[in-house]
């Protein structure tokens, strides 16, 4: 399984990285989506679409976090990351600080695609596909932009 990791898109979504993603299984915005319509964008691309809001969104439909197993893993995705990751999660997936991330705290990992429109302290403009393989291997991979 493929799935497209986004964040901090702020109101832009590049043409070629909505040609890139259109391929995913899942396609995860970790929120500051910022302008409704980019999610448009994404939903007629065809894969399935989570998304959590960030401290940039105000459509209260969204949720501030989402909690879920997918292939044996337990995911928990969330704008701005707390030190510590909620009891049973294996992933943490979240955006805000427009640096990619990939970091094990206490046996959770840690994940952030970083940000496609305006990346922070020299980190390059990103995002990441997360892809869930036969015998639970996990695969991150980020793409600059």
């Amino acid at each position: 399984m493929r799935i497209a990791v986004i964040s901090d898109t702020h109101d832009r979504l590049p043409g070629h990285v909505s040609v890139a993603i259109a391929e995913a299984d899942e396609i995860w915005h970790l929120g500051d989506v910022c302008l409704p319509s980019i999610l448009d964008t994404l939903k007629v691309l065809g894969p399935k679409l989570r998304v959590v809001r960030g401290n940039c969104d105000e459509c209260a439909a969204w949720p501030l976090t989402l909690d879920f197993e997918l292939a044996e893993h337990c995911f928990h995705l969330e704008h701005i990351p707390s030190r510590v990751a909620p009891k049973g999660s294996a992933f943490f997936l979240h955006g805000h600080t427009h640096v990619p991330r990939d970091e094990t705290v206490h046996g959770v990992r840690f994940l952030n695609p970083g940000c496609i429109t305006r990346p922070n302290r020299g980190a390059p403009a990103s995002y990441a596909w997360l892809r869930l393989k036969e015998k639970r291997a996990v695969e991150w991979e980020l793409v600059r932009v």
